[in-house]
């Protein structure tokens, strides 16, 4: 897979290192009221009608990193974990033998996929509620636990503010910003804060 992608990137002129976690398989499984399903099953087939209460990461025990992945953390002066589904986009990748504790040597930012209660997009909302967590930004911030330095959420979750700093007993940083991308200029203009943002905490911690 890793071979594959640096061809994509070769091909399209793409220079930043982009790189799957692994070259293995790891096949993530749905826990649900009717029993394990494949993720495509679940999502695609079944629409993410099904009730989850967890997941598996099949074989991740014994997958790698793939070619790359830890050298470039170690190379990194910030990291930043993007605003998806922290259940089924972000634990696969955490889950990887290495990857976590790599991770948690370095600065990395999180940035809440969750607005006002409401997944930006995807079923991460009715995850958090079906697994009996409030869907909010407070329970993204504590899903990353002692991993993250930094924290970005969404200016309608101020009132979140305080009971994120205290979970994390005032070791945290927060950036309020405007995180919902309908357009490539709101990309842009969120990932130049998040950068300002993870610079200065840089220079901090």
């Amino acid at each position: 897979l890793s071979k594959i992608t640096g061809d994509f990137c070769e091909t399209w002129g793409i220079s930043a290192s982009v790189l799957p976690m692994t070259d293995n398989l790891v096949p993530t499984l749905v826990k649900t009221d009717q029993g394990l399903l494949p993720f495509q099953e679940y999502f695609v087939k079944l629409g993410t009608k099904p009730e989850v209460s967890g997941f598996v990461f099949q074989d991740v025990e014994s997958a790698k990193p793939a070619p790359g992945v830890l050298s470039e953390i170690e190379k990194a002066d910030l990291v930043v974990i993007c605003p998806s589904n922290p259940w089924v986009s972000i634990a696969p990748i955490l889950s990887v033998p290495g990857i976590m504790e790599a991770l948690k040597r370095k600065i990395v930012l999180a940035v809440s996929p969750i607005i006002g209660g409401e997944a930006v997009k995807g079923p991460a909302a009715k995850m958090y509620e079906e697994m009996g967590l409030q869907p909010s930004a407070l329970s993204v911030a504590e899903g990353y636990d002692d991993l993250i330095t930094g924290f970005i959420l969404d200016q309608k979750d101020q009132a979140l503010i305080k009971d994120i700093v205290s979970s994390f007993d005032g070791q945290i940083w927060i950036l309020q910003a405007d995180t919902w991308m309908k357009n490539r200029q709101d990309r842009i203009r969120l990932a130049g804060e998040v950068v300002i943002f993870g610079n200065q905490l840089i220079k901090e911690v």
